[in-house]
């Protein structure tokens, strides 16, 4: 099958060399025409993922045509540019758009809608097969090689959908499926909330046991939340889940767990969102889901925490404090 990544961050830089080292047909598509260039210059994507040769069978250009070849395009946007790159897609490519299976790379709720990626896709694209690849996917690890595995859910099945765990899996990354899409998202989008609240445990330098004791809990509220929202449990102890939520809330490499650190170190919170050149899917995903559970009284309380120090202006230890001197109650709960 042919593969096209549209945007050329880095996971969708990573995704493209793996594509094409397994051999594939793979096209990466930048959204500017300049940066393009610059990639076909260079051999690598020095403004997002630098060190990490394009393999010379990689197809770099800006013009999304191309996704009139493929089979299968990964949409690499962040969740607030999604819409805008399917629109523009579905306005480039007519009705050949149909046969295309359409998979998200971004892990954030829509601000406008509170909708997860491949819902947002879903209106774009209403015929079409639609999905997401989720899980611990450090950028580096996967362009070095380095062994990964991933979760593949999509609304309905099709041949195309069936063949695209077995090309992308090898001996670095295995590929898993769920019939569960609305629960892969929901623990891909919230596990970058609870990986800033672990950040600020790093900025504090509170230790280990709050750190695993925030990380618990948060799987304990990502649970609740997910299961209320239409997820099924089973789902959050899976890579999409528990797995990425390990991997971001102590990864150096993590945007939205360097987030919270510089935070707890006293950097203005406009001022990271202001300047950071990439997304940190967590800042937006915080207000998203707090507007999801005050409209259907679910009880969040490290989230609701998180949203009053990004959006409320509360000071990090108070919201430490608030969360420690809770009213105690058994460990299910």
């Amino acid at each position: 099958m042919n593969y096209c990544i549209l945007g050329a961050g880095a996971w969708g830089t990573a995704v493209a060399i793996h594509l094409e080292r397994m051999g594939h047909n793979t096209s990466l598509v930048p959204r500017r025409s300049e940066h393009a260039a610059e990639i076909v210059k260079s051999g690598e994507n020095r403004a997002y993922l630098p060190g990490f040769p394009i393999g010379s069978g990689l197809r770099v250009t800006a013009d999304v045509e191309i996704a009139r070849e493929c089979d299968v395009v990964f949409l690499a946007a962040p969740s607030k540019g999604l819409r805008c790159l399917c629109e523009t897609l579905r306005d480039r490519l007519g009705t050949r758009n149909r046969r295309i299976v359409y998979l998200a790379l971004c892990k954030g709720l829509e601000a406008e809608t509170n909708l997860a990626p491949s819902a947002v896709i879903g209106t774009v694209f209403p015929e079409s097969v639609h999905g997401t690849v989720s899980g611990p996917t450090y950028a580096g690890e996967v362009a070095a090689g380095r062994p990964a595995a991933v979760v593949l859910a999509v609304n309905r099945e099709s041949e195309s959908s069936r063949r695209i765990p077995l090309d992308l899996s090898n001996e670095q990354i295995r590929v898993y499926t769920s019939d569960d899409l609305p629960g892969v998202e929901l623990g891909a989008c919230l596990k970058n909330i609870y990986a800033i609240a672990a950040g600020i445990c790093d900025g504090f330098e509170l230790g280990d046991n709050a750190k695993a004791a925030l990380i618990t809990r948060s799987v304990a509220e990502m649970v609740r939340l997910g299961v209320s929202l239409g997820g099924e449990a089973e789902t959050f102890y899976g890579l999409s889940g528990f797995g990425d939520l390990i991997a971001t809330c102590n990864g150096s490499w993590s945007r939205n767990r360097g987030f919270g650190q510089q935070i707890a170190e006293g950097v203005a919170i406009m001022e990271l969102i202001e300047t950071r050149k990439m997304t940190v899917e967590g800042y937006g995903s915080t207000e998203c889901f707090f507007q999801i559970c005050r409209k259907n009284g679910l009880d969040a309380p490290i989230l609701v925490e998180i949203h009053k120090v990004l959006f409320g202006g509360k000071d990090c230890r108070a919201s430490i404090r608030d969360l420690m001197t809770r009213q105690l109650k058994p460990e299910s709960c």
